[in-house]
């Protein structure tokens, strides 16, 4: 009963050495940090598949582009999804370089087009670095933090054959100990790993799909606004 008291998850942890012990508690630390940003991203990515979906109904229904591009600008900071603020960024610029030729008379179809897919190339590029935000943090999460737990792995079993220095008959149960507490570092490097690395993947996947059902839009919207300019 001593020896099972003896190697419990939180007698290792709290025998082990304080450089063992900064280590685990820099993991949890991260591995807490890591799964915030796991549940943002989820519920993040999760919402702007939905209101792209719903935008892209509403957008090819045949409804009139002026009313939609009403009701993008009333959901502005409000309901409305990446997809629908390119689609105002793009409409919105094409309106004023068409209001601005008003005056001049015939309009530059290629200059409406033009200023229009600009605008929203840069409301894309926006709306994706909103949605990659963090995933850097994942990635450096399930590179850095197996070999974050390994160093301490290695350093706790350095002390443990070095307490082996003052015993004079070593054994299996003397040297246990300290190799267990020492393990306990890499199993909490894997725990903050392993989940970031799956969603990390996960993740990325869903985006660059988000990203490619964007710039697919932006074509096609283009396409009509040439009509629309010719």
């Amino acid at each position: 009963m001593s020896v099972t008291q003896d190697l419990s998850f939180v007698s290792l942890i709290s025998n082990a050495s304080l450089l063992v012990q900064l280590v685990m508690a820099i993991l949890l630390l991260v591995s807490i940090f890591s799964w915030t940003y796991i549940f943002r991203k989820l519920f993040a990515i999760r919402s702007a598949q939905v209101q792209t979906e719903e935008f892209e109904r509403a957008f090819w229904s045949g409804g009139n582009l002026s009313a939609l591009y009403e009701g993008a600008n009333s959901n502005r900071g409000k309901s409305g999804g990446a997809l629908e603020r390119i689609f105002a960024s793009g409409m919105g610029e094409f309106q004023k370089i068409r209001a601005s030729y008003a005056s001049k008379g015939a309009a530059d179809p290629g200059a409406l087009i033009d200023g229009a897919r600009r605008a929203m190339r840069a409301a894309y590029q926006r709306e994706m670095d909103a949605l990659e935000s963090h995933l850097a943090f994942l990635a450096s999460v399930g590179s850095v933090s197996p070999y974050v737990g390994l160093f301490g792995t290695v350093w706790g079993i350095m002390n443990a054959f070095r307490g082996l220095a003052n015993v004079q008959q070593a054994t299996l149960a003397s040297v246990a100990p300290g190799i267990a507490e020492a393990l306990v570092a890499t199993a909490i490097g894997l725990f903050a790993a392993i989940p970031a690395v799956v969603a990390y993947n996960r993740y990325s996947h869903d985006i660059d799909r988000l990203a490619i059902r964007f710039e697919s839009f932006i074509e096609e919207f283009s396409n009509i606004l040439q009509r629309q300019a010719r």
